[in-house]
């Protein structure tokens, strides 16, 4: 399969393969979430996403009617109804939680208070007695049902409109914009500086930079919030913004510096021999020749912003005024966190900015990033 002639080789097929892997194992959960987001609440609750087209099935509690709703029959006592809200099939029934699918569908069973239950399959039941009954509440029916794939976009009604949801959007932005164009625009003079500028210290700087690649952010985050309150700019938009910048520049200026460094030397030359400014090369070369690395940073520094919770937990506070879109969609689940429903929406929501800024400027991802990582100077 390798010769020269054309014909691919085994390691070419291998690599394919692997990326197609990768891809899918990046994509599918993405997936299940997009299909969950439409799924019925109570069907999401006991199956997973891969199951949606196909009939699910679970176990329902009912109540019959009350007695006082009974109707004179042939003699009897008769109350009827149907056990679900829409639509299902029934496969079995009990009457008590300990034994929720005792019986099958068309059974007659007998109940403490005399009276006879059946339930067929459709979920109709009828309970008979042969004096009218007493009481003001419905027996207890216990159903194994299976039921059609229901879908709804109920779930993003709840998001979409709910309470505060437009102004934590608004406040998310706030954010991560200048969260975003504050360290890119740091960073391309930190890093211009220490790919082509001559100065003491320079390697020791950036040593020091790339060890700052490994510390964990959440250690600075209570000193900065007390030095912040200290000088008047705790819970504030200054506040969180400084800090995605300083959280980012690490970072930035590593990926720029690589990049900058491995741009042809004959060119800044050249421009130093025409009597160009340190800052006009900058401004007039480099920085036009570095966007796909500027554009690279820029993916991952909004991509961090916009679904940071932690930092704008820390420096914004939950306030209503400040809250941020990830705020604000983690208070839709409650205290205990188990709407899975209203959890898919709320991703799909908070994921679809930070899609359209990554297939607007991806591009240029792969290209900044490959050649910050292979070039050097």
């Amino acid at each position: 399969m390798s010769s020269v002639v054309g014909t691919r080789p085994a390691l070419t097929w291998a690599v394919h393969l692997s990326v197609l892997f990768l891809v899918a194992l990046w994509t599918l959960p993405t997936l299940g979430i997009l299909v969950s987001s439409f799924r019925d609440k109570d069907q999401l609750a006991v199956s997973g996403w891969w199951t949606a087209l196909v009939p699910a099935e679970r176990n329902i509690v009912a109540r019959a009617a009350p007695p006082e709703d009974a109707v004179a029959e042939n003699g009897n006592w008769i109350i009827a109804g149907n056990v679900f809200e829409g639509s299902g099939k029934a496969t079995a029934f009990g009457i008590s939680s300990r034994e929720p699918a005792a019986y099958a569908v068309g059974d007659t069973v007998e109940l403490r208070d005399g009276g006879r239950l059946t339930l067929d399959a459709t979920g109709d039941y009828t309970i008979s007695y042969v004096k009218k009954p007493d009481g003001n509440r419905g027996q207890r029916i216990f159903v194994t049902s299976v039921e059609p794939p229901k879908f709804t976009t109920a779930n993003y009604r709840t998001v979409l409109f709910s309470e505060g949801l437009g102004k934590s959007f608004i406040n998310t932005m706030t954010v991560t914009i200048p969260a975003t164009v504050i360290p890119i625009l740091i960073a391309a003079y930190a890093a211009y500086a220490l790919a082509w500028m001559q100065f003491p210290g320079r390697a020791l700087l950036l040593a020091t930079i790339v060890g700052l690649l490994v510390v964990p952010l959440q250690m600075s985050l209570i000193p900065l919030l007390r030095l912040y309150n200290d000088i008047g700019i705790g819970k504030s938009f200054i506040g969180i913004w400084l800090a995605h910048t300083a959280f980012g520049l690490p970072l930035a200026i590593y990926l720029l510096r690589n990049y900058m460094a491995g741009l042809p030397r004959e060119i800044i030359e050249s421009a130093r021999v025409d009597g160009a400014s340190d800052f006009e090369i900058f401004r007039k070369i480099i920085l036009p020749l570095s966007f796909p690395a500027l554009a690279s940073f820029a993916i991952f520094q909004f991509l961090w912003v916009w679904n940071d919770l932690l930092v704008a937990t820390v420096f914004l506070g939950n306030n209503e005024e400040q809250l941020v879109l990830t705020g604000r969609l983690r208070e839709l689940l409650g205290s205990r966190g188990g709407n899975w429903e209203i959890l898919t929406a709320s991703a799909f929501v908070a994921i679809v900015v930070p899609i359209l800024v990554f297939f607007a400027m991806q591009r240029y991802l792969v290209r900044g990033l490959l050649a910050g990582s292979v070039k050097g100077g």
